[in-house]
């Protein structure tokens, strides 16, 4: 069976949190960080069910006995396509929506966009000059992508697989404007988390402020 392969019980969209690298320059796990109360891997898998997903796997790290939604990496080191890779070949979706788990701003609404967007086309599609989260149709020409990257003798461990760009240049993708690229600020350092921090406790208290007065 290709890792394309499409049956009755799997054929919907499937969300994917990414949540597989080292983060190194952050110095702790970009997964476990608190996003007021909530963990950003809750935080992420949350807005990807609010859009209607019905399954949303986690890809990186172990398989883990207790918890069949995350899905480890077949191959180590190969980046965040590796990830999209042992996701597709584990699950065999029609079509993937992949957030990474670095965007602490990002709404449903920006991501049920890029689905919309996305299924209407069949085509990849990303936020400009973001090439992640992205909604990706599993068709023939990833199928034939992934297969030739990371099957039989064709991928030599270098530390670090091919990137999501060279991806989207094999297969026809569309890329739509934000209309809020705050949702796309991504936070790699603890800097840039501070910097988030601060944007999303305003948010909380403006929502609050404006519940409030009705």
């Amino acid at each position: 069976m290709s890792i394309g392969s499409i049956n009755n019980h799997n054929s919907n969209c499937l969300g994917v949190v990414l949540a597989g690298g080292l983060s190194s320059r952050m110095g702790e796990n970009k997964a476990d960080l608190m996003r007021n109360d909530t963990k950003m891997l809750d935080f992420s898998k949350q807005l990807l069910h609010d859009i209607g997903l019905s399954k949303v796997v986690v890809s990186g790290g172990f398989q883990q006995v207790n918890n069949p939604q995350r899905v480890a990496d077949i191959i180590e080191k190969a980046g965040p396509v590796g990830g999209i890779y042992s996701v597709i070949k584990t699950h065999q979706p029609h079509a993937i929506l992949v957030l990474p788990v670095d965007l602490p701003l990002m709404t449903s609404q920006a991501l049920a966009k890029l689905k919309h967007v996305g299924e209407i086309s069949a085509k990849a599609c990303f936020y400009q000059d973001h090439n992640i989260p992205l909604y990706l149709p599993v068709n023939a020409f990833v199928e034939l992508f992934l297969q030739n990257t990371f099957q039989g003798d064709n991928f030599t461990l270098s530390g670090r697989g091919p990137s999501i760009r060279a991806l989207l240049k094999q297969v026809p993708h569309q890329a739509i404007t934000s209309e809020n690229n705050q949702v796309l600020f991504n936070t790699n350092t603890p800097e840039q988390w501070q910097q988030a921090q601060q944007k999303f406790k305003k948010q909380a208290v403006e929502k609050q402020t404006k519940l409030g007065s009705l």
